[in-house]
């Protein structure tokens, strides 16, 4: 069975939804945790995490990674 584990963390929700929305252009699902804390003044003390299932974490890591050495996104996980 699969786990929910964390790819990544971010400072802003702005920038975790970028990299949710280039992983789901690639069909790859994941979900926001603490993005509402966030939005309400907690950045630095509360990022928001990118989680997904363990099953495509490797497949995720690689596409971040691409795109990084593209000109993307810095990798975050």
């Amino acid at each position: 069975m699969s786990e929910v584990v964390e790819l990544g963390r971010f400072q802003t929700r702005t920038e975790a939804e970028l990299t949710r929305l280039f992983l789901a252009s690639a069909g790859i699902e994941t979900v926001l945790f603490d993005a509402e804390m966030n939005s309400y003044g907690w950045g630095p003390m509360m990022p928001v995490r990118l989680m997904i299932l363990d099953d495509d974490l490797e497949d995720a890591r690689t596409l971040l990674a691409d795109d990084s050495r593209a000109g993307g996104r810095p990798d975050r996980g």
